[in-house]
């Protein structure tokens, strides 16, 4: 498709769609839990309807009214054994985390999904839900999907220190750890996001959580509640970005979440000189009204502990970074290979073909800033995030028209973006 170019100005309101994570997690816990769960203002995306379609095939009843999700959760002890093998579609959120709830289930499975996630390693949570009693096989020593696995009823406790920051990972432990006979420890090489603690205590668990250190037992009981999901900030992100670097540009952002796990890219704003304001800040809700104007950007460096804060959202803060005065280091982030591409190479290639100026690294890319735009044709290779990245850059461009191959992949966590974009631009 054609992507809009030579924009000249965004302004408006808009409240971005759910969070993605918490999404997913709300059909995850509400379908563990006992009792009815009811979901408000849940992501409509394709990776979440991927998830609520997989807990219907094991057996619990979802409801979708078009406006609030009814779940009548059934347990862990309630999941039945599917009739046919489970489709994740592009969402590793669901592979990953459904792994660790189906640890627990003595019946076996076969999870696959679509090109791109059949690319993508399951290792990093197969090999400790093995040590812990599954049994699980996939393609190649690295558990490429499609996968089959049969969990245990005598599922054993884990100590287990990840060799990776993945808040994927850290949660299917967790799912795990709720079923296994004992208490698991979990050690986290950075702190991750914590929808999946935060939503444990929610629903009525328990767990402990001192620093980078996670204990939880098995047995646990959960009890359905009242989730209302806020706005996804990797969502808002891309319009955070498009209003900081698009001229004449003034957007806000309404009920968007931060949780303090997640707001790094806020903090890398914030560093490299932008205009951005927080306003109705509820504390409880961990949400807020962000606006953000146009501004005069200087380069910084990225790494270390913030990555796990931002990791979604560096592809739109590599475009950032293209138009910031001097150069852009991020480091630390080898965790982008293993997206649904491998996000260093086909960020780099993507903007260079524009005429920016990206060096991809082993983890992460320099960038030269501040460079000018021009038409490129650019495929999303099934990735929604390089899709509307893209769809960001494409505003800026004065030369040449901007062709998006596999627009429909952003259907996978936004499929509103582009009316939400026009809206923008008629404002």
């Amino acid at each position: 498709m054609k992507l809009l170019t030579q924009s000249t100005g965004l302004q408006g309101r808009l409240r971005v769609p759910g969070d993605k994570s918490i999404s997913h997690r709300s059909i995850m816990f509400g379908s563990l839990a006992k009792g009815r769960t009811i979901v408000r203002d849940i992501l409509r995306g394709e990776d979440v309807l991927s998830t609520m379609q997989v807990f219907r095939d094991l057996g619990v009843s979802i409801e979708d009214d078009g406006q609030v999700i009814t779940i009548h959760g059934v347990g862990f002890d309630g999941l039945k054994a599917p009739q046919n093998k489970l489709d994740m579609g592009n969402s590793g959120t669901s592979i990953r985390l459904i792994s660790g709830v189906l640890a627990g289930q003595d019946f076996e499975v076969e999870m696959f999904g679509d090109d791109s996630l059949s690319k993508r390693p399951m290792d990093r949570v197969t090999i400790p839900l093995s040590q812990m009693g599954v049994t699980v096989s996939g393609v190649t020593d690295r558990h490429l999907p499609p996968l089959k696995l049969r969990g245990s009823k005598e599922l054993k406790p884990i100590h287990y220190q990840l060799p990776v920051a993945s808040a994927q990972v850290k949660s299917a432990l967790i799912f795990a750890a709720l079923q296994a006979r004992g208490e698991s420890v979990i050690i986290e090489k950075e702190k991750t996001r914590n929808h999946t603690e935060d939503m444990i205590v929610q629903f009525g668990g328990q767990i402990d959580v001192k620093g980078k250190e996670i204990r939880i037992s098995g047995g646990q009981e959960l009890v359905g509640q009242e989730v209302v999901v806020p706005g996804d900030i990797s969502s808002a992100a891309f319009w955070l970005v498009a209003g900081l670097i698009v001229p004449n540009s003034k957007i806000v952002l309404e009920n968007v979440g931060i949780n303090e796990t997640r707001t790094g890219i806020l903090d890398v704003i914030q560093a490299m000189g932008g205009k951005i304001t927080l306003s109705q800040v509820d504390e409880v809700a961990k949400s807020a009204t962000i606006t953000v104007e146009t501004s005069d950007l200087q380069g910084t460096e990225i790494a270390g502990e913030i990555i796990p804060r931002l990791i979604d959202e560096l592809p739109i803060i590599a475009l950032l970074a293209t138009q910031a005065n001097g150069t852009t280091v991020i480091r630390d982030a080898e965790e982008l290979k293993v997206k649904e591409t491998d996000r260093i190479q086909v960020v780099a290639d993507a903007l260079n073909s524009m005429g920016a100026t990206i060096t991809p690294t082993d983890d992460g890319m320099i960038i030269i800033g501040k460079t000018p735009l021009h038409g490129a044709t650019i495929n999303t290779f099934g990735d929604h995030r390089i899709g509307m990245m893209t769809a960001i850059a494409a505003l800026l461009v004065q030369d040449g028209e901007v062709e998006l191959e596999r627009a429909e992949a952003i259907n996978t966590s936004y499929p509103s973006f582009f009316a939400d974009l026009k809206g923008l631009q008629d404002d």
